[in-house]
């Protein structure tokens, strides 16, 4: 199974190196990397393209011209990842917050379903030690409220952003009907697919938080996804209206 795993980066030089190798020394023979980079001020984009020409034909990089936001990021990754020839994609954050070696489990479990995530609120998942209890509450919150709000009671953590893709099922998802940005965006593919039918497995993974550079998270970040959730429902009320969630797609 050929993979590409998307990476978007944001002044993430010191971490991107360190990345590229352990994911490529996965027990994964056909597995790629695809960085998406918006021209970050601290020269990931030439860390990148330092790595595409060591690992050739393994490292591709996407060059954009600023900071245009995950969701642009990932749909032209997606896009030009399934034009490469992939037979599934992968998401995952450049800071070790998603532990590469996971992939070989989920690439396992990919097998009998449409898209599988990375939970951290299953069996076997966690959450870093060192964050302090509001931020874990309000992380378990915030996957209890997205599910309530979108009747989704199958999948238990939306806002994770480690996850792999079976190549139709990107194929069929309605990607220029997305409008989310930032991390609510997580929610709306999560949601989409839910509505299609398309099969979820999910493995459980810890969260690291980062150790090197800053993390993008914040308060704000959070309170504004809380609001747009409403906005993602009402969305795509004509496909809630169809009646297709919860199909099985064979």
């Amino acid at each position: 199974m050929r993979i590409t795993v998307i990476v978007p980066t944001y002044n993430e030089s010191e971490n991107l190196p360190k990345l590229v190798d352990e994911i490529l020394s996965l027990p994964l023979p056909e597995i790629g990397v695809l960085v998406v980079d918006d021209n970050s001020p601290d020269g990931t984009g030439q860390v990148a393209d330092a790595l595409a020409s060591r690992y050739e034909g393994r490292v591709n990089v996407l060059h954009r011209s600023g900071k245009l936001g995950l969701r642009t990021a990932y749909i032209e990754g997606f896009t030009l990842a399934l034009a490469n020839g992939a037979d599934a994609v992968a998401q995952m954050d450049a800071d070790f917050s998603h532990d590469p070696k996971k992939l070989v489990e989920m690439e396992t479990a990919l097998q009998n379903a449409d898209i599988v995530i990375g939970s951290r609120y299953v069996a076997g998942g966690s959450l870093d030690e060192n964050w302090p209890l509001w931020r874990k509450l309000l992380s378990a919150f915030g996957n209890l409220y997205a599910r309530t709000i979108l009747g989704i009671d199958t999948i238990h953590d939306l806002t994770s952003g480690y996850r792999l893709w079976r190549r139709e099922a990107l194929h069929s998802m309605p990607l220029q009907r997305i409008t989310a940005n930032g991390y609510i965006f997580l929610v709306e593919m999560a949601y989409i697919a839910h509505l299609l039918g398309f099969r979820f497995s999910q493995v459980p993974i810890h969260f690291k938080e980062r150790t090197k550079g800053r993390s993008k998270m914040s308060l704000a970040i959070q309170l504004e996804a809380a609001i747009k959730v409403w906005e993602v429902r009402a969305h795509f009320a004509d496909l809630r209206s169809q009646g297709v969630a919860g199909k099985a797609r064979g």
